[in-house]
């Protein structure tokens, strides 16, 4: 394409998050030279943050790159990379993973002759290279091919589509090795400048920060509107949020845990059941949910809630001691938590138990939807590419 080089890429929705997904051969093979390609793919480091010259959406959830390719490892069909590529900063960070494109993953898998469809549900065992843990995705197929319609509603996307069902193996310790890094529940965790703070360090699909939101100066009802409009707080929990990756050993400082993690851990407000009005205008019952939640993405507060992170907090809702079992409901179903968040409600089942003296977390099953919305190349100038 004249003085572009051209790659191919695909364009899918997975839940509530959309990524541009390669096949591994047809990335560069050097590290370094693969990441200035999909930072140009999405138009990362962008200072103005509106990443106008690229794919992506100028949000963290639409910010993110998925690398699919054969299995590595015995007993799975397919494993993919996940990268969440900074909108401000050139950096790709492969810290952790992403839940929700993990629900797109079967379906490219499938469309790309990775995996042969098996009418009417294809399972697709996943090897997940971040956390080098297993999942299993079961694809409802039509044709041998995913099937797109459906009449499964995810809050904070637009419309219904074939449920997508996610069962994560054996998730604790994805990134640390351990469910709780620390070996506390809950500990007091001193930050300059914000004072002592009780937190939760959890780590299940990914490892999450848990505070109460009045530690913090917060409802835990709030919108995204009302934390990302205040910089001085945003300040205060990257503070929390930086100091808890370095006390869960994912950094050395909480200025590295800055710079070089800024994907993990994510940091979460747990509240009991309340009322909020929705992103959408709905009203949500606090009869409808079993607690409420809300969880920053790379320095902002997501619009509904990190599927990765909503794992992490189903598992922490059964961990007696935590700031989450602190405020879910009682009597939880089979596992079953619903989480309220800025655009509604999403339900998630974590199988825990206490066995010889720690907890265990057998897998966590959750429910998403996801599309191939575009197909085609990107073009990257050839002053990326080595002369």
């Amino acid at each position: 394409m004249g003085n572009q080089r051209r790659i191919r890429a695909v364009l899918m929705r997975g839940g509530t998050s959309r990524g541009v997904f390669f096949l591994r051969p047809d990335l560069p093979k050097d590290p370094e030279l693969r990441d200035r390609v999909i930072l140009k793919v999405f138009g990362g480091g962008d200072p103005y943050g509106r990443q106008v010259d690229g794919l992506g959406g100028a949000v963290s959830t639409t910010s993110k790159v998925v690398i699919v390719g054969p299995p590595s490892v015995p007993e799975a069909d397919v494993e993919f990379t996940f990268g969440q590529v900074s909108v401000t900063e050139p950096l790709v960070d492969y810290g952790g993973t992403c839940g929700n494109l993990t629900a797109a993953v079967g379906p490219f898998a499938m469309e790309e002759g990775l995996v042969r469809g098996t009418d009417p549900v294809t399972t697709v065992r996943i090897w997940q290279t971040n956390t080098r843990k297993r999942i299993h995705a079961h694809v409802p197929t039509r044709h041998r091919l995913p099937e797109v319609e459906g009449s499964y509603a995810i809050d904070g996307v637009p419309g219904t589509g074939a449920r997508i069902a996610l069962d994560f193996l054996d998730p604790a310790g994805s990134v640390t090795g351990r469910l709780l890094p620390t070996g506390k529940a809950a500990e007091l965790l001193h930050v300059p400048g914000v004072g002592s703070v009780t937190v939760s360090l959890v780590d299940a699909v990914n490892p999450v920060v848990f505070v109460r939101p009045q530690d913090v100066g917060l409802r835990g009802t709030e919108g995204p509107e009302e934390v990302d409009g205040n910089s001085d707080l945003l300040q205060r929990l990257e503070q929390v949020r930086a100091h808890a990756a370095v006390r869960m050993g994912i950094a050395a400082t909480p200025e590295e845990a800055t710079r070089r993690s800024p994907g993990i851990p994510k940091l979460a407000f747990v509240s009991s059941p309340a009322a909020y009005r929705s992103t959408r205008g709905a009203v949500v019952e606090a009869a409808e949910v079993d607690l409420v939640g809300r969880i920053l993405s790379m320095g902002r507060l997501h619009r509904a809630f990190a599927l990765s992170g909503a794992a992490c907090t189903a598992v922490a809702a059964q961990v007696e001691g935590t700031v989450v079992h602190e405020a879910v409901r009682t009597g939880l179903q089979d596992g079953r938590v619903r989480i309220g968040h800025p655009a509604g409600v999403l339900e998630v089942a974590a199988s825990v138990g206490y066995r010889e003296g720690q907890w265990v977390v057998e897998k966590v099953t959750t429910y998403r939807t996801a599309r191939r919305l575009m197909e085609g190349y990107a073009l990257i100038p050839w002053p990326v590419w080595p002369a």
